[in-house]
């Protein structure tokens, strides 16, 4: 009984060596695998290193094109009203913040864009009311509008006023000019 027992354990350690160096060896292959082909990766022939410098190049060169940089801030002031530049390129967001109204000021914001040198047309009107709220901040951007009739960039470059109805504020003046953010050249298509 003790030589079956003897031999039963002995049959038992001989599979399990021998699941043991199977289970190593493709281990080491697998290894092996990974090995050749973080070499190939590391090591790039001419070509490769060609492409690759002409894709880098060419990234390079297109956010040379499009580098750009806003003005820095300025707050033109009337009032309580403020915008925060004088100047935007087309794409770019008209901040405005409105700080301390005095609680019976009413009235209207009212975005006045050029028609021509003496003529302006309303773009956007935004109320404000002191009793209800007596500061707040609006960003507006003039967007191309096939229903309201803006169809060009031509309809938004120029002298825009901004106009406080209801009030005795002085207007506030800025201008769009004809350069474009970049990234949006695509929502300035003609839509007319």
């Amino acid at each position: 009984m003790k030589n079956n027992k003897a031999i039963i354990f002995v049959i038992i350690g001989i599979i399990a060596v021998s699941i043991g160096i199977i289970t190593v060896s493709n281990q080491e292959s697998k290894i092996m695998e990974v090995e050749d082909t973080l070499n190939k990766e590391l090591n790039p022939d001419e070509k490769e290193i060609l492409k690759i410098q002409e894709n880098l190049d060419e990234i390079e060169r297109i956010n040379l094109e499009n580098e750009y940089s806003p003005k820095p801030r300025e707050w033109i002031t009337s009032g309580p009203f403020q915008i925060d530049r004088s100047e935007y390129v087309l794409g770019e967001k008209i901040f405005i913040r409105i700080g301390g109204l005095n609680y019976d000021e009413k009235g209207q914001i009212t975005f006045l864009r050029p028609l021509n040198s003496t003529h302006y047309s309303v773009y956007w009107t935004i109320p404000f009311d002191g009793a209800t709220k007596s500061a707040f901040n609006y960003y507006l951007e003039p967007q191309l509008s096939k229903t309201k009739g803006y169809c060009t960039v031509d309809d938004f470059i120029g002298d825009w006023r901004v106009v406080f109805r209801g009030t005795d504020y002085k207007n506030l003046e800025f201008k769009i000019t004809e350069e474009m953010l970049p990234g949006t050249e695509e929502n300035y298509q003609s839509v007319c």
